[in-house]
């Protein structure tokens, strides 16, 4: 294991309940949580794909550093698998692990970038989060979708819901913001607030939102906007 990046020896995992579902909180998950971020003060970032067509992730990335990547993906493993109930046959895959900095305007965001959404819709996607931000950025919020009731979007319910969804924003577009709130289409459940060095983990199926503190969040300087390293596993 890199010692840059050793994890708390003694962590402690609490688990919260969002609407029906659970997620993952490991506070002071790194023993050093500042190298990593003077890392990415002086990465090279790149706007998300999506970005100029406004939909996806509003914001730009860096490659986090492999050795960063490696001890996370050595240590949550296990954890996720006995938490999530993951077959212990299946193999896990790993996307790119990815410093990430919210960037666009509220008054830029696309449709779609001003509503909750999901990762992806299969059984055992996993998100997985550690903030380099505190409190002060808001956090991650999680919903539920009103008019088919839905907060977990699987193979089987995504053709209703996308349908659905669709209908409701072509109708009557979103408000030009961040979505942090209730509206007529979502019902709030919950936020995880931010807080320097709290890994956060949840099933990428959920709806959910990065919650922005406009005021101060919206920038690509590391170390004072909502700076995280995101990273989402399959099985």
């Amino acid at each position: 294991m890199s010692q840059h990046f050793s994890i708390n020896e003694n962590p402690v995992i609490q688990s919260v309940q969002i609407g029906d579902h659970q997620a993952l909180i490991i506070d002071d998950f790194l023993e050093n949580p500042s190298h990593l971020l003077e890392i990415a003060v002086y990465s090279e970032f790149s706007r998300y794909p999506g970005y100029a067509d406004r939909k996806g992730y509003p914001g730009i990335r860096a490659q986090a550093p492999s050795d960063y990547s490696l001890n996370l993906t050595d240590f949550l493993e296990p954890i996720i698998k006995t938490n999530f109930h993951i077959p212990e046959q299946l193999a896990l895959r790993k996307s790119i692990c990815a410093f990430s900095l919210t960037t666009m305007p509220a008054s830029e965001l696309g449709p779609l970038q001003r509503t909750p959404h999901f990762d992806a819709s299969t059984p055992y996607h996993m998100a997985v989060l550690l903030y380099l931000c505190d409190e002060r950025h808001g956090g991650t919020g999680f919903y539920r979708h009103n008019a088919t009731g839905l907060q977990q979007i699987t193979e089987s319910t995504r053709e209703h819901y996308l349908d659905v969804y669709y209908q409701e924003i072509n109708a009557k577009r979103p408000t030009q913001r961040y979505f942090d709130d209730s509206t007529e289409q979502f019902q709030f459940l919950g936020m995880i607030p931010a807080k320097f060095n709290r890994l956060v983990m949840y099933h990428g199926s959920l709806l959910h939102t990065a919650c922005i503190n406009p005021a101060i969040s919206i920038t690509d300087d590391p170390r004072k906007g909502r700076l995280t390293v995101n990273t989402f596993y399959d099985f």
